[in-house]
């Protein structure tokens, strides 16, 4: 009878264990497609079957968790105290946490800190792992990857609570920890954590042949998607590690990014178009479609796309930051800036959104809103030199150049060699009438233009050539000065001040036919140039002391015509434009006042 007892226990044990292998089966499969309350309600049996066995219980939290109950789901794991000995379940209870924006219980929870020090840290608390257990795994997780999540989420938090770099430093420990991390590593790239010096030091730092072997590809990868401004011209990204890949997305958005940055808006608009047609809600590439749909004033096509993404995607950030573009891009920039404002509410670690809303201001000349928005962002993208460019902009136009000076050096330590922080301090140079030093910056600016795009200089750049014809006329360099202006010409034909920059030069080489010509070109574009008006003139006054009177014969006798010529004093050279010439211009009423062009205010990064 005993036995037979035994044996029924065992038969029954058994068929017990066969059940609860059956359902979580079930369960899994009910996850998998999307049936979460099958899948809950399944899981909590499972659980009973199991008398809460630990990984029963945290696939009964994760349901939880799927249908959005995420006290529920914390609670569960809490009261059963696998918080303190399963580290996926502190994993998923701290996430809860987390999700309910409850960042103090979730960061507590995760470190043991006390509420006093939340929020006010300023180096890495460590996670216990050796308390934690590790080995003390779920089926089908392996310690690497618990450790770097956990760690990743802890980075998460900490950005929640705005210590972006302790975050930052949490997601480098991850990346540390298991390099296939993307999370971590797109959080630091995407959320602009890190200046180009840093990243390049993170890349050479990570464990690659250590966790990959000879392996390249990972690295690879990651190259291809690190800062696509840096000191590298377009041509010269590294190979693809697989032929295959040349037809790969987000590689396609990464080159496209690169264009736009050295100002080939046509170029990236053809890449990021033709990755929307296969995928139309790329999140990364919407970004930068959206801001060439901008540069390139495609105003019907943003209209259109606006459209769409808040009608699919309503509570997504990029839907009304489209919106908000399409109003700033039509000059309106009221309703620009409600949308811009609804776009950082979604999604309040959205940088162009808040780089465009300082945008909108500027544009009304409202600096110290415009400045107020770019600190914002300057706040949120750490590594990014574009909002202190653009404070260093605003506070140029209010003639603050001091203050100006220290924003472009602080965004010049961050992206030493971008061309558009060089140009910056070219134009602070110009205005404190160190010519010298401003050309040299001028000069470097158009170097790295040209190492960025060996091909082609972008019509952006048309600035940077007419200030270096400015600071060349400045130092009496004529020739040069009249070059750099023709080169401007090129890349905008029908710049009326571009043109009145060349007729001023060539007056001042004593080519005074040539310079009326021009100053005649530049009326046609803006009548109502006064500068060109009143070169006009004088120069045709000039022209007229130079030329003597031509008498016809029947009114004057030869003789005369010939003492009239032995008598007139010939002009040579730049003799007859004394009061034109640099050393009088400050003086002169028709003096030329230079007017820097502040460029790229509408470049966005995306």
């Amino acid at each position: 009878m005993a036995t037979d007892c035994v044996s029924e226990m065992i038969i029954k044990q058994d068929s017990n264990n066969n059940l609860i292998s059956k359902l979580r089966k079930q369960v899994r499969s009910y996850i998998d497609l999307h049936m979460y309350s099958s899948a809950l309600f399944w899981a909590d049996k499972v659980a009973s079957l199991s008398d809460n066995e630990p990984q029963d219980v945290y696939w009964l939290a994760q349901c939880m968790f799927l249908m959005k109950q995420y006290h529920r789901a914390a609670t569960l794991i809490k009261n059963r105290g696998l918080d303190k000995t399963h580290p996926l379940c502190l994993y998923l209870a701290s996430k809860c946490y987390l999700e309910a924006h409850e960042f103090n219980d979730a960061l507590q929870m995760l470190t043991g800190e006390s509420e006093d020090q939340l929020g006010r840290s300023t180096k890495v608390s460590a996670i216990s792992f050796s308390q934690l257990n590790m080995e003390n795994n779920i089926e089908g997780f392996t310690t690497v990857n618990l450790q770097s999540s956990l760690l990743f989420l802890k980075g998460q938090i900490y950005e929640a609570l705005d210590n972006r770099s302790v975050a930052a430093e949490c997601f480098k420990q991850a990346l540390q920890t298991d390099v296939h991390c993307f999370d971590a590593f797109n959080a630091l790239v995407q959320h602009q954590m890190l200046s180009e010096e840093e990243e390049k030091k993170l890349l050479t730092t990570l464990p690659f042949s250590e966790q990959c072997g000879e392996d390249k590809f990972v690295s690879v990868i990651y190259e291809h998607l690190l800062k696509k401004y840096q000191s590298v011209p377009i041509n010269s990204t590294p190979p693809l590690p697989h032929p295959r890949l040349n037809n790969n997305l987000d590689l396609a958005v990464a080159q496209a990014e690169r264009y736009y940055y050295a100002c080939n808006y046509k170029q990236c608009f053809n890449i990021t178009e033709d990755v929307l047609k296969k995928d139309p809600y790329h999140t990364t590439c919407l970004p930068v479609h959206i801001a060439c749909l901008v540069e390139l004033k495609k105003v019907n096509k943003l209209f259109y796309l606006a459209h769409i993404l808040v009608d699919l995607h309503p509570d997504n950030g990029v839907s009304w930051f489209a919106v908000g573009c399409y109003y700033y891009l039509i000059g309106k920039s009221d309703p620009a800036r409600r949308y811009l404002g609804k776009a950082t509410t979604l999604d309040k670690l959205f940088g162009p959104a808040w780089l465009t809303y300082g945008h909108s201001f500027a544009a009304d000349n409202e600096h110290d809103q415009a400045m107020a928005a770019y600190f914002k962002a300057s706040q949120l993208m750490k590594g990014c030199h574009l909002p202190l460019l653009y404070i260093g902009l605003e506070c140029g136009l209010t003639n603050n150049i001091t203050l100006a000076e220290k924003f472009f050096l602080q965004a010049q330590s961050i992206s030493p060699q971008d061309p558009f922080v060089i140009h910056e301090m070219g134009v602070v140079a110009f205005q404190n009438q160190d010519y010298v030093t401003a050309e040299s910056h001028f000069q470097k600016a158009l170097t790295r233009v040209r190492e960025i795009n060996e091909t082609l200089i972008a019509g952006k750049w048309e600035a940077l050539l007419n200030n270096l014809g400015h600071t060349c006329r400045k130092l009496k360099k004529y020739d040069e000065a009249l070059e750099y202006h023709q080169q401007a010409l090129l890349l905008s034909p029908h710049n009326s001040s571009t043109l009145s920059c060349i007729g001023f030069v060539q007056a001042l080489l004593g080519n005074l036919h040539e310079a009326i010509e021009i100053f005649h070109k530049a009326l046609g574009q803006k009548r109502d140039d006064s500068f060109s008006t009143t070169m006009l003139n004088y120069v045709m006054e000039q022209l007229m002391e130079e030329s003597p009177p031509v008498l016809d014969d029947s009114d004057e006798p030869a003789a005369d015509l010939g003492e009239t010529s032995s008598t007139a004093q010939p002009v040579t050279g730049n003799e007859g434009l004394s009061t034109l010439t640099e050393g009088n211009e400050d003086k002169s009423q028709l003096s030329f006042e230079v007017e820097m062009q502040d460029s790229f205010r509408d470049e966005t990064n995306s």
